[in-house]
């Protein structure tokens, strides 16, 4: 399997399908690459390099006890890009994901990257503090952390409700896919798992958000129960420069069926 070994001796698991402008994944967490599987196939039909990575401590990436915080993740994202020499490249980031490719964006991708993607991103801030007084608070994420340390097969296995809405009348999600998502939860370190709570939740984004100086589509559904539209997608098209909002009614957090398939088209519209 393919590998890049960062500085500090992490070794980052990444996918590199099709040939063209290249497409970098981020997921969200606790998943891995493999919650791109759809997408990786859907852009390289559609004439794109696509490249996804398990972010450290997810996946097949190392099983990190130490740097799972948000500069790390971006600092790994970019000895992803530089190793394999990516340039002109669509960033797309989902979740936590969003969080690592705006600030690898802000920080680090100055002449590589041409746009920039983010779905139910965690930026600019998810937690409640005095200059966020609407956001989420901190014992909410405390209630993440004791569930993880607790019981993490029966609290990632309760997590697929909300996450793709399956606990909302009418939900169309597949059984396989609560599934899928256990599994590639399962994967995780655990102390990795139990700090990116605070990676997703506290890392306070806007002056990344400020910085992004290329065009960036910022999607969201307007059902979701993981990170609140309100205090994600909605104050974020208020920060960036160039920055295209898209949000679709009824979505939960997950992207699944109909969201994906619109999901998709939206996006290929905005980075062709």
């Amino acid at each position: 399997m393919p590998y890049i070994t960062t500085t500090d001796g992490t070794e980052i698991y990444y996918t590199d399908q099709g040939q063209g402008q290249p497409v970098v994944f981020s997921h969200g967490w606790p998943l891995s690459s493999d919650a791109w599987q759809v997408e990786l196939k859907v852009f390289a039909d559609a004439g794109f390099r696509t490249i996804a990575h398990d972010r450290r401590g997810h996946g097949r990436s190392s099983k990190t006890y130490t740097g799972n915080d948000m500069d790390t993740y971006a600092r790994d994202l970019a000895a992803v890009v530089e190793a394999l020499d990516l340039r002109d490249v669509v960033l797309v980031g989902h979740s936590t994901g969003g969080g690592e490719v705006v600030r690898y964006a802000a920080q680090h991708g100055r002449g590589r990257v041409a746009k920039v993607v983010t779905v139910g991103a965690v930026p600019p801030i998810m937690v409640r503090t005095d200059f966020n007084p609407e956001g989420t608070p901190v014992e909410a994420f405390d209630e993440i952390r004791a569930g993880v340390l607790h019981d993490a097969p029966q609290y990632f296995r309760d997590l697929a409700e909300p996450f793709y809405g399956a606990n909302r009348e009418g939900s169309s999600v597949s059984q396989g896919t609560k599934d899928e998502f256990w599994r590639q939860s399962m994967l995780v370190n655990l102390a990795a798992a139990y700090d990116c709570v605070r990676a997703f939740s506290e890392t306070d984004q806007r002056e990344d958000l400020r910085s992004i100086d290329v065009p960036m589509l910022i999607a969201q559904g307007d059902d979701d129960q993981i990170v609140p539209i309100a205090d994600a997608a909605l104050k974020a098209i208020e920060l960036v420069q160039d920055g295209t909002l898209k949000v679709y009614p009824g979505a939960p957090h997950g992207i699944h069926g109909s969201y994906r398939e619109a999901l998709h088209k939206d996006v290929l519209d905005f980075i062709s």
